[in-house]
């Protein structure tokens, strides 16, 4: 069975996606910046696409694929500095 998402869902601090096999991904806000700093009618904009495996926010410019939340995968593109 390919994974795929079912629905996708915000709170304050967690993006929720639901999957096609029953499981339910907790992800924090916080691995999606663009998230985090949205507007909840922003958050609201998902496309999931046809074929569930990515979602897509036109307005934000975001896009993350369910293989790479899987793989516990934030966004790659921000460097975070480590604290010593």
């Amino acid at each position: 069975m390919s994974i795929s998402a079912k629905t996708v869902s915000f709170d304050d601090y967690t993006m929720w996606v639901e999957l096609n096999d029953g499981r339910t991904l907790g992800i924090p806000l916080a691995w999606f910046p663009r998230l985090l700093h949205a507007t909840p009618d922003e958050r609201d904009a998902c496309r999931i696409s046809y074929s569930g495996k990515g979602l897509h926010w036109d307005a934000l410019d975001e896009d993350i694929s369910i293989a790479g939340l899987l793989a516990g995968r934030g966004d790659i593109t921000q460097h975070h500095d480590h604290v010593a």
